[in-house]
């Protein structure tokens, strides 16, 4: 008895479609969080500012396509509790809106992985 197996190696896996389509999902993955977590930023700052000034909400954006900042505010880091005018040089410990928006955001990464790869896959 003799066995002979050939293989032909066609398809999107082989011709680098199949590549194509990750990195375009990557690049748009990683979009798509920056964007996210920035709404969520802009969102906890509406819970957590009493006196409501567009000039710190205006100056956050997404750089890169995958970094989330305030450009430098100067009165940022003191919002955020981290500055060294924070607790206990005064009595303001700072708020929670970075934080609370970074496990926000890691809560839904999955979610939003998800469904953008299942746009993805149907072009392959």
């Amino acid at each position: 008895m003799r066995l002979d197996v050939s293989t032909d190696a066609r398809g999107p896996m082989f011709d680098g479609r199949a590549v194509r389509v990750l990195n375009r999902y990557v690049d748009h993955l990683e979009r798509q969080l920056a964007e996210t977590g920035r709404t969520i930023l802009v969102n906890e700052l509406d819970r957590v500012l009493r006196t409501q000034t567009p000039y710190y909400r205006t100056r956050i954006e997404v750089v890169d396509r995958t970094k989330i900042w305030d450009n430098r505010v100067v009165y940022g880091p003191w919002l955020a509790g981290v500055g060294s005018r924070n607790y206990p040089v005064t009595k303001f410990k700072g708020y929670d809106h970075w934080i609370v928006t970074r496990d926000k955001l890691n809560q839904r990464k999955v979610g939003i992985g998800e469904r953008l790869l299942r746009r993805y896959t149907g072009r392959m």
